[in-house]
This record gives C-alpha cells, sequence and structure tokens, in this order.
C-alpha cells in the first residue's frame, strides 16, 4: 500500500520598500513515501548577495528552520542532513529538494528572503512590550 504525501507550499516574504519578495507558485505536491520531490522558490532581490532560508512546518508548530543558502554556500539544520534536503540559489531561484520522502515530511514549506536593508536601519528593529509587560513583540 502506497502512502501519499502533501507538501504544502508558502512564501513567507519579508520585504523592505517593496524591492525584495519571494514567490511560491505551486500550491501543493503530491508524492509517494521514497520520491524525490522539489519544491520551487523564486525570488526578487535588490541585494546582489541574498540569503535565502527554508523552513518546515508541521500542524499547529511553529516554522522549523531547514537550512539557508547564501551564494554557493549552503547550511543545513542537523535534523535536515543534506544527503536529504537540498538547496543551492540558481540565478533568481531557490528550489528545496527532497529525496527519500518520508511520511513525516508532510507539511508546510517556506521559503524566506533575508530582508535587505539601505541607509539608517537604526529604526528598522523597535521592540514593544505589551500593555502588562509581560510579552516582549518584534516589529519589522
Amino acid at each position: 500500500m502506497e502512502h501519499w504525501l502533501w507538501i504544502i507550499l508558502a512564501a513567507l516574504c519579508c520585504e523592505c520598500k517593496g524591492e525584495d519578495k519571494v514567490t511560491q507558485t505551486r500550491a501543493d505536491v503530491t508524492a509517494a513515501e521514497g520520491d524525490v520531490v522539489t519544491v520551487d522558490c523564486t525570488f526578487e532581490s535588490t541585494y546582489s548577495g541574498p540569503t535565502l532560508f527554508w523552513y518546515k512546518q508541521e500542524g499547529n508548530d511553529s516554522p522549523k528552520y531547514m537550512l539557508k543558502c547564501i551564494s554557493t554556500t549552503v547550511e543545513n539544520a542537523p535534523e535536515f542532513p543534506s544527503d536529504r534536503f537540498h538547496a543551492t540559489i540558481n540565478g533568481t531561484s531557490v528550489p528545496l529538494t527532497i529525496k527519500k520522502l518520508h511520511l513525516s515530511d508532510s507539511a508546510v514549506y517556506y521559503c524566506a528572503l533575508q530582508p535587505t536593508v539601505t541607509g539608517n536601519s537604526t529604526s528598522l528593529y523597535k521592540n514593544l512590550w505589551s500593555k502588562d509587560n509581560t510579552i516582549l513583540h518584534n516589529v519589522h
């Protein structure tokens, strides 16, 4: 009996001045256990050396960092070994390839572009406490 995996794609885009963006065009991918699947992600950046990230989100859990790509360098998180999870920046795309699919690979995958900042960045990050001073919110 074949087990089917559902991989949902979502774009996580951090925009600065509306010039940088990430796009994931396919809404979902269906594949069988053991297959190889590639999740597409394209981006636009005004920065000549962008940094892109991949995240995996299962159910209602927080997204988990998988890997980051800087130029020709790829750094995988320990729980996402490079022999199964790989991405490389190729022009304006950074496709994620997952080999030997497991049922546990069924998730939402996010591609994110590190924001680029020009000019005065001191006001980019502001810390705001909740009214009862129990939660610190980061606003970007």
